[in-house]
């Protein structure tokens, strides 16, 4: 990878996004929209190919009733389809927690709700299919971010190879779930694409919109806000004036998280009351504590089973922390590092034992990029496609034994 592409630069320029030499290429919207895809369409359509692939195990697996039932059914998905249904409720009626204060459903972060609600509003769809169509679509959206950023700080050829690997993951099949994970990814990836070509209003507008999709937004911010201002000291170096879109850009990446955290605050009448909401659930930030007594207890233990699913979880998680060590000594992109440093503080600091810090850590698509980096320079592209497939099918299998077998939470 040059220097160029480090400094968010891509050698000779950005991809291209299209080719204008036709004679009769189609003009306006279509011909935007064509020119703004073209080349990400090899990485959606393989994209498209796994996730299907995940679906029709799941289809093929016997006598469970309705997959697209079970999609939207499943662990927190119902809790966003009742917001988006009947808004926010401060009473869930499913019993207090320890600090006596009550289940919330202020703890899910209102876009992906507001988006199941649009969706439900302009087309024939119940509550539950309009959160599988939004988290279906955000997902491909996820992917072409995804690309867009690899693309241009690597080359075409690893864009697609990362997005194939980021939709192969072991719990890839939360993509497929009606899940925030989708939304926020698609946000997060194409903040950073627009981090890394210095269009600083557009990043921090991703990156608010980012911000209200989970809390994990902050991760988003903190990359967008590290690179303004590695932006501004090379500017100062340089002894040229300051972009005034840097300080609006680092004002923005945020406003999400911190907008809807104070209306939390003032609707409960206390400042902590986003955070009683999360601890009522069993969710604070204790700088990992928590992790490394799980990690311990999986790995130590002994007479006491398990399963399949926590193994998996936490084989992801040290494998993130190695690909995070990785992308530091390959000198990654700033905000690349950045974000995936932050999703990993995330992830691994929060205190419920019952984290599921395998999933928290599927949006965190930056720290694909050694693995995506090395599997470019497979020549043959059978041997190539034969990798990525066995991949797509592992992921397969594994979401099915998760979503049928498991019981496990992702």
């Amino acid at each position: 990878m040059s220097q160029r592409a480090v400094a968010g630069e891509a050698p000779g320029g950005p991809v291209p996004v299209g080719s204008t030499t036709a004679r009769r290429s189609p003009s306006g919207p279509v011909r935007t929209l064509r020119r703004g895809l073209g080349p990400a369409l090899p990485a959606l359509l393989a994209f498209v190919a796994v996730r299907a692939t995940g679906l029709a195990m799941m289809w093929l697996h016997p006598g469970h009733g309705s997959v697209l039932a079970r999609l939207a059914g499943l662990w927190d998905a119902p809790y966003y389809q009742g917001v988006a249904e009947h808004g926010y409720s401060d009473d869930l009626g499913i019993g207090g927690y320890q600090n006596g204060v009550p289940y919330s459903s202020r703890a899910f972060f209102p876009l992906y709700p507001a988006c199941i609600r649009a969706a439900h509003t302009v087309l024939p769809l119940s509550y539950a299919h309009a959160a599988l169509l939004v988290a279906w679509c955000f997902a491909v959206l996820a992917a072409a971010g995804i690309y867009s950023f690899a693309a241009y700080v690597y080359k075409p050829r690893t864009g697609v190879i990362a997005v194939v690997v980021w939709a192969a993951l072991p719990y890839g099949v939360v993509e497929s779930l009606a899940y925030s994970e989708p939304v926020f990814t698609a946000f997060a990836a194409w903040a950073l694409a627009a981090v890394v070509r210095r269009r600083w209003i557009a990043a921090g507008l991703l990156s608010c919109l980012s911000c209200l999709a989970r809390p994990s937004g902050l991760a988003v911010a903190a990359a967008a806000a590290a690179a303004a201002a590695a932006e501004a000291v090379r500017l100062l170096r340089a002894r040229r004036p300051l972009d005034p879109q840097l300080p609006v850009a680092v004002l923005l990446a945020p406003a999400g998280w911190i907008g809807y955290v104070a209306y939390v605050g003032y609707v409960r009448g206390t400042p902590r009351g986003y955070f009683d909401v999360q601890s009522a659930w069993g969710s604070q930030f204790d700088f990992g504590r928590a992790t490394l007594r799980w990690f311990t207890d999986l790995t130590l233990r002994q007479g006491t089973a398990t399963t399949l699913a926590q193994v998996v979880a936490a084989g992801v998680v040290a494998a993130s922390l190695v690909l995070f060590v990785l992308a530091v000594v390959q000198r990654q992109p700033l905000p690349a590092l950045v974000y995936g440093g932050a999703m990993l503080v995330i992830a691994l600091g929060d205190g419920s034992a019952d984290a599921p810090r395998a999933r928290l850590l599927l949006p965190a698509f930056v720290l694909l990029l050694p693995v995506a980096a090395g599997l470019s320079r497979i020549r043959s592209a059978v041997s190539l496609w034969v990798v990525l497939g066995s991949l797509a099918v592992c992921s397969g299998v594994y979401g099915v034994h998760l979503v049928y077998v498991s019981g496990y939470s992702p």
